[in-house]
């Protein structure tokens, strides 16, 4: 049997932390995942996803992720029942997160932040006097000085 779940989304809201009822840390947090496709009108739905992560995994996603994040999550689907305070029965579905990943700075926030400073990170031209290499390296980084690249067939590995 598999129970598998892999999804990259945004948070929707800060990142819930808690403790459970054996003291264990338990974090709370909903993913907005676009869907591949568009409706009629062309615009394309997202689904939210409530996702739950336990103990120091629980601590990190609630100190460096918050609402607009940018996450990937690997984790199990899970269904369980509780019944409210009217007498009802509620059904959960969740996914139980074995591993977050942070896909972005804490400091970014939107997408169209991000893409401004991505742009701008790239856009300084590369300096030929200095050692390092700034942004971006030079054209040829395997080119000699006089821009020839030396390699003999007893240096390639296969």
């Amino acid at each position: 049997m598999l129970n598998r779940v892999v999804l990259v989304g945004r948070l929707t809201r800060d990142p819930e932390l808690r403790a459970g009822q054996s003291g264990v840390q338990v974090g709370n947090f909903t993913l907005a995942v676009n869907r591949p496709f568009t409706d009629r009108n062309g615009e394309r739905g997202a689904d939210f996803i409530n996702c739950v992560v336990f103990r120091k995994q629980a601590e990190n996603v609630k100190n460096y992720v918050q609402k607009g994040s940018l996450v990937g999550v690997d984790g199990r689907l899970q269904s369980r029942s509780y019944e409210n305070k009217e007498g009802q029965r509620v059904y959960v579905t969740e996914v139980v997160c074995d591993s977050v990943q942070f896909l972005e700075p804490k400091n970014r926030q939107n997408s169209s932040n991000q893409a401004s400073h991505a742009a701008e990170s790239y856009s300084e031209p590369y300096n030929s006097g200095n050692q390092s290499y700034g942004s971006r390296p030079p054209e040829n980084p395997f080119a000699n000085s006089t821009g020839n690249v030396d390699i003999s067939e007893d240096d390639l590995p296969f």
